[in-house]
């Protein structure tokens, strides 16, 4: 998957950083990095139009300057990128992610990832914190969709901890080969990957876990798709977004009928649990 990576010069930094952010954050951007000079947004390519800071008002507004380089991201080999930087990751004392180069220890979870060009390798916060939800709630039994699975790590560790079947989906056709392999290098044979979106979804209740780890936007989008396909009295937890999401989240959440139980924060990432009531 490609991204279109905008980085903006913006004058005054702090203030017009936090206007700007909010209103990318209501478009297609889907990930954001605060620098010394400003903001970086990233797009998927696929997502992008010429038009996409078209209307802004920081833009036409005089008390800021702000100016911008585009710039088009090749995808990225996550798998080397890994082999340079990567430690393995201990969860609590409880599951211990590691990369096929890393000996194993004696954990409860021995999750082996090998991420290729997929995201999930548990660094990020907002795995960090789904791995933790997943440690923290029983998924004996249950039958668990990971949307938006990456190297699936999250739907490894659910069949691990007990989930009766899994369902993966990816709409990179990278992932989806990626957690393919990661499923059968950890042993879990109850994992089903798919292609596609939201769309591919079950529109009766099948799920007895949703594990949504992606974006404010998507899930903002999406979340009607994903509660109508979850059982009464489900789980889901949402991630891949930042505290000041927390109150839009919540309140889509809740006008599907959800029932928020539980928040987890890391570094200004967020984690929500919800119920379907």
């Amino acid at each position: 998957m490609k991204y279109i990576g905008y980085h903006f010069t913006i004058e005054p930094k702090e203030l017009g950083s936090e206007i700007l952010l909010a209103e990318l954050s209501d478009t297609a951007f889907e990930s954001f990095q605060e620098t010394e000079i400003g903001l970086s947004a990233y797009v998927q390519e696929t997502l992008w139009s010429e038009d996409i800071l078209q209307g802004l008002y920081i833009l036409e507004n005089p008390e800021f300057t702000v100016s911008w380089i585009k710039e088009d991201i090749a995808q990225v080999n996550w798998n080397a990128e890994w082999e340079k930087n990567f430690e393995p990751i201990d969860v609590d004392g409880i599951c211990y992610v590691r990369a096929p180069f890393h000996a194993p220890i004696n954990s409860t979870y021995d999750v082996v990832i090998e991420p290729k060009m997929s995201f999930g390798t548990g660094h990020h916060e907002t795995t960090f914190m789904m791995i933790r939800q997943i440690l923290q709630n029983s998924m004996k039994d249950k039958v668990v969709l990971d949307m938006g699975c990456g190297t699936s790590i999250l739907g490894i560790l659910a069949s691990m901890t007990g989930a009766s079947k899994v369902d993966a989906i990816d709409i990179d056709t990278w992932c989806c080969e990626n957690s393919l392999e990661n499923a059968q290098r950890n042993n879990c044979n109850n994992i089903h990957v798919m292609e596609g979106d939201a769309s591919i979804l079950p529109t009766q209740p099948t799920y007895d876990v949703i594990l949504a780890n992606i974006n404010r936007n998507i899930l903002l989008n999406d979340m009607h798709t994903y509660v109508a396909a979850l059982n009464k009295g489900g789980q889901i937890y949402f991630s891949g977004f930042y505290t000041q999401d927390i109150e839009s989240i919540q309140k889509c959440a809740e006008d599907l009928g959800l029932v928020f139980e539980k928040q987890l924060e890391r570094n200004n990432w967020v984690s929500l649990k919800f119920i379907k009531s």
